[in-house]
């Protein structure tokens, strides 16, 4: 990678040729305009953006191209939305080598075959060397509204059940592990995958009574709660024995005195559900690949208020608060 790739001339034109239309082709984006003209989507439309600094770039599970698809599409799911469209922004460190843009670039292209979305446009920046890190990633998707789907953190209401969809906190430890920071004996993998087709198996079973659904990404499964709890004003209260976490990954974090509540995942969702709906969203959820481990692991209570509490397995109570400080940062 050199500085002329970001000049906007023909070096700039070429990158783009050779490397992203030719793995991203598709009718909306063939042109490479500079906005893209998108067919007219039925019901509300809705947008996310996110941006992605991951260190490594590459990492057991997935790498930045993956991570960058799947947020943005499960940013969109949770809200209820079928994905549709994403934009791609790509900033480059002069020095990158090539053959490991193409490589981000085709997992991307493989994750939004997956997802079933199109990217229709983008932009490319080269900077100097030094100035970072490699790549960065910035994705912003377009997804249509579901019918009725009405989702919302301040919608949870006292007796709704939680649930999770799988084993949390693969992702943060696979992270750690692609940088030689943990040595393990089994591989821990990152979860990062699509979640869009399991929250329509979902909302198809129990659409009526799912109140919110969020992706505990950054901060955990921990500081998603404590986010509907404050939205609500409602309190959590969490079953530690029936929280999923594989043995890997609780090892790991009881060696580096890391809460697995607080660690990133990037292929799991967390929903609020009306008790009459749970047991239909549990079945639903454990009839689709990505949510065969799925747990009801708390319920929501009147009091006390905007917090989130875990019952023990050994019978006590403490408080489960959001992660405080950044105990692994450059995650996703």
């Amino acid at each position: 990678m050199t500085l002329s790739h970001g000049s906007g001339g023909k070096a700039t034109r070429a990158l783009v040729e050779a490397i992203f239309a030719a793995e991203l082709a598709n009718p909306i984006l063939d042109p490479l305009d500079d906005a893209a003209l998108l067919p007219p989507a039925a019901g509300g439309l809705v947008f996310t953006t996110d941006s992605y600094v991951v260190k490594p770039l590459f990492f057991p599970g997935g790498d930045i191209g993956r991570l960058a698809v799947c947020g943005t599409v499960n940013d969109l799911a949770v809200a209820g939305a079928t994905p549709l469209y994403l934009s791609l922004g790509v900033i480059l460190e002069e020095g990158f080598p090539i053959a490991d843009l193409r490589r981000i670039v085709q997992s991307l292209r493989q994750a939004a075959d997956e997802a079933g979305v199109r990217v229709v446009t983008g932009d490319t920046k080269v900077v100097e060397r030094g100035k970072a890190d490699g790549v960065y990633l910035n994705t912003a998707g377009i997804g249509r509204l579901r019918p009725g789907a009405q989702l919302a953190a301040a919608a949870a209401r006292p007796g709704d059940r939680v649930l999770v969809s799988g084993r949390l906190g693969d992702h943060g430890v696979a992270i750690l592990v692609a940088r030689a920071e943990l040595d393990l004996e089994s591989e821990v993998r990152s979860d990062t995958a699509p979640l869009h087709d399991l929250v329509a198996n979902l909302l198809d079973a129990a659409g009526a009574g799912v109140r919110s659904l969020k992706d505990p990404t950054r901060g955990g499964l921990a500081t998603a709660l404590n986010e509907i709890a404050l939205a609500a004003d409602i309190g959590i209260a969490v079953e530690e024995s029936q929280v999923p976490v594989a043995a890997d990954v609780r090892g790991a974090c009881e060696i580096l005195g890391i809460d697995p509540l607080h660690l990133a995942n990037e292929g799991k969702l967390l929903a609020i559900v009306a008790p009459e709906y749970a047991t239909a969203a549990l079945t639903a959820l454990r009839a689709h690949p990505l949510g065969r481990e799925a747990a009801i692991v708390g319920e929501i209570v009147s009091e006390p208020r905007g917090m989130v509490f875990l019952r023990t397995s050994i019978g006590g109570h403490r408080v489960l608060d959001m992660l405080a400080g950044d105990a692994l940062p450059r995650i996703c």
